[in-house]
């Protein structure tokens, strides 16, 4: 009768195990491409890949739970509605008093990205080719020429060079004028009336605005408009109109470094408004930012700067959780094994 008991008891604590064993786990995420999004109905992304190579060497059958927003998926981890969350979860100090994470599954930072014309250097030909530059050439020959049909009016009975008819004169008129500006004119066709005297004293004094006009414009264009108009830095964002996921890292980064932004609830709005041309740069995760530009931004976005604030991302589990040290060390195994080298490349080549 005791050995009955026993034996059944041990079943009883067999079959609960197996039970347990066979629970599918939830899985809660968010879009995040490329580490997690929706493809042709299917999930698929860097982070889905590495969960699903952790499911077969752990045994698991598990669900996804997508959900809207960050702090929901984060949120249902807290409350434990959701046995582990993956995506880019940053791991840092406020997140690990309110969850446990795994060991790092990717090394990241932040970056920016602004609008492809604003990274874009202010060339010689584009000074050259502007409307304002065009309008001071214009000025110029428009005063050229009415400066030396005046001085034929007044010199074309004084001074033979001028004695020409209006038809035939125009251009030995524009002519003088010209060489007057650049050369200080000709000795032998000095004006020889009063008023041509005079003239040819004003014509000379306002050749320094001429040449001033297109040394000031090719000037602006190559340097001060370059400058003014460009985000290569951090340094650079203070002052203009910056945007960022709100509640983020890249959000506190900004807080701390009191640089004023536009916070978003979520990737789309973000980029919806970066899109509108309603924000200069975006500051974010780098591997999110870079995907973007090199997808679905390629024509309008571009990343500029380097690396900063690196972090690293890992799998989030509810406090306590007893799932932790199994990941753990199926990650060790597929890093050992190559698994999780063979997943990186596929979604962002060779690592350097």
């Amino acid at each position: 009768m005791i050995r009955a008991l026993f034996a059944l008891i041990c079943l009883t604590f067999t079959v609960l195990a197996q039970q347990s064993q066979a629970q599918t786990l939830t899985v809660t995420t968010v879009t995040r491409p490329p580490f997690s999004y929706v493809e042709d109905g299917a999930q698929t992304g860097f982070s889905v890949d590495l969960l699903s190579a952790l499911a077969q060497s752990l045994n698991w059958d598990y669900s996804v739970d997508r959900v809207e927003g960050f702090s929901d998926m984060l949120g249902a981890v807290q409350d434990g509605s959701a046995d582990l969350a993956i995506a880019n979860i940053s791991i840092t100090a406020a997140r690990e008093t309110q969850m446990d994470f795994s060991q790092p599954i990717f090394e990241a930072g932040l970056q920016i990205m602004v609008p492809s014309e604003a990274a874009r250097r202010p060339s010689l030909l584009q000074a050259l080719l502007s409307r304002e530059l065009f309008i001071a050439i214009g000025l110029a020959f428009a005063i050229l020429l009415g400066g030396g049909m005046l001085m034929w009016g007044f010199e074309r009975r004084s001074q033979p060079y001028f004695d020409r008819k209006l038809n035939e004169a125009w251009f030995p008129s524009f002519w003088w004028a010209l060489n007057l500006v650049v050369n200080g004119g000709f000795e032998e066709r000095m004006p020889r009336t009063p008023f041509g005297r005079l003239l040819g004293v004003v014509l000379v004094v306002s050749s320094l605005f001429i040449v001033s006009v297109f040394t000031a414009r090719i000037t602006s264009v190559m340097t001060v408009d370059a400058i003014s108009g460009s985000v290569n830095s951090v340094n650079d964002l203070y002052g203009k109109q910056v945007g960022t996921i709100s509640d983020s890292t890249a959000a506190n980064f900004l807080n701390r470094r009191e640089i004023e932004f536009t916070g978003y609830s979520g990737l789309d709005q973000m980029l919806t408004a970066f899109e509108n041309k309603d924000l200069v740069a975006v500051v974010f995760d780098a591997p999110i930012l870079s995907y973007y530009a090199s997808h679905e931004g390629r024509r309008i976005a571009t990343i500029t700067g380097g690396i900063f604030l690196r972090e690293n991302y890992g799998i989030a589990f509810p406090t306590g959780s007893p799932l932790v040290e199994d990941v753990n060390q199926a990650l060790l195994s597929l890093r050992e094994d190559g698994t999780y080298d063979e997943i990186y490349r596929k979604w962002f080549g060779v690592r350097n």
